[in-house]
């Protein structure tokens, strides 16, 4: 169907942080297939993973147990200090569960009445109908009426605004650390702390968007890690499957018994292939010297551009690898010209240039990566 608005080259294979297409031509990827590949293309470590489980078995029902999706389920919950971890097939699953989890943690407690969830402006949670209610931007809620109820909508970095949504029905804010599809907004670390408070205060659980920077894509484990919070509920993906289909759900202690067998299921989640390689991502790139390593390239790269007083440029912004540039006029011209010298971009709407490379791209990649988009601004 035509949902896809494609650039104008075909890929035919991928090696580290390049993709080339059909006629051999090689470009530096800044896409990671928006976060997902996170350790680049032909990582030998990942295939490896997902080799050796393949040689076992691809898939079980989840009534079985398996080694492989345990020991994720333990290194994300140890790497997090979540209790429990329950998985899913893309961001938006991961999303829908989230919510489900926490209107049924209110209803145990509270009963009928107090199940909607906030979220903020310009947030993005999904495609499914619950999660595109949940997103917090006009233009996704059309055509697809009638859309769920028991969804708010917050203005990011307002706590006034958030005083006055916090009303008695509330059981859940949901928040990104870094609006990626809202244009790489990061979060007001001072709006985040007084707005655990308050959930703090009314029992309300906070719920982490971690699907775009999560999984060391802003130099820690999760974007939530830059402002020293807990959040009761954490969803991931994208980066946590490096480019095999997975979605992740964390949860504390006090919400691990809230769901119960028959409440919440997925055919393919946990598929022990996906999670085989979502353990070595965690392996390679969830540790200290990696989050330095991103946190540095991503510097380089931000200060980069500031230095050069490019005339379009308006602003530089983001964490790690996951970065925004505003400018003045269209971000889409911009992506088709460095197409052209073999750098591809991404979009965050009509003037914000989004960057996501993989997060273990080499520095020497980053600088031409950066030497071609700075010249291509230019």
């Amino acid at each position: 169907m035509n949902t896809y608005a494609t650039l104008p080259i075909e890929i035919s294979h991928g090696e580290g942080s390049y993709l080339y297409d059909i006629n051999d031509k090689k470009y530096i990827d800044f896409t990671s297939g928006i976060g997902v590949n996170s350790l680049g293309y032909n990582n030998a470590l990942w295939k490896e993973a997902i080799t050796s489980q393949l040689n076992s078995f691809q898939h079980l029902s989840n009534i079985f147990s398996n080694g492989s999706t345990i020991a994720l389920a333990k290194k994300l919950t140890e790497l997090s200090g979540m209790s429990k971890a329950f998985f899913a097939n893309s961001g938006a699953e991961a999303n829908e569960c989230a919510i489900k989890l926490a209107r049924k943690y209110s209803f145990n407690k509270y009963g009928q009445g107090r199940g909607t969830i906030l979220s903020l402006k310009q947030s993005f949670h999904g495609r499914t109908l619950a999660t595109l209610t949940a997103t917090g931007q006009d233009k996704f809620h059309n055509y697809f009426f009638p859309f769920p109820e028991g969804f708010d909508y917050v203005i990011a970095n307002s706590i006034s605004d958030l005083k006055e949504k916090l009303t008695s029905d509330v059981c859940a804010i949901m928040m990104e650390a870094i609006q990626g599809e809202g244009g790489v907004h990061p979060l007001d670390k001072d709006f985040v702390l007084e707005a655990c408070k308050l959930a703090k205060d009314n029992d309300v659980l906070v719920i982490f968007d971690e699907v775009q920077c999560g999984i060391a894509r802003t130099g820690n484990l999760f974007g939530y890690n830059s402002f020293n919070i807990t959040p009761d509920i954490v969803t991931c993906a994208k980066g946590l499957g490096a480019g095999l289909p997975i979605g992740a759900v964390l949860c504390n202690e006090n919400l691990s018994t809230t769901l119960v067998p028959g409440d919440h299921g997925s055919t393919f989640g946990g598929n022990p292939v996906v999670c085989a390689g979502g353990l070595s991502v965690l392996n390679q790139l969830c540790n200290t010297d990696s989050y330095n390593e991103i946190i540095y390239k991503g510097e380089y790269i931000k200060q980069s551009i500031l230095n050069e007083n490019i005339k379009i440029v308006k602003d530089v912004r983001g964490l790690g690898l996951m970065l925004g540039i505003e400018i003045y006029g269209y971000s889409s011209i911009i992506q088709n010209k460095a197409l052209e010298k073999g750098l591809l971009v991404l979009t965050a709407g009509k003037n914000v240039i989004r960057l996501l490379p993989p997060l273990n791209i080499t520095m020497e990649d980053v600088k031409t990566g950066v030497d071609t988009l700075v010249s291509v601004l230019s």
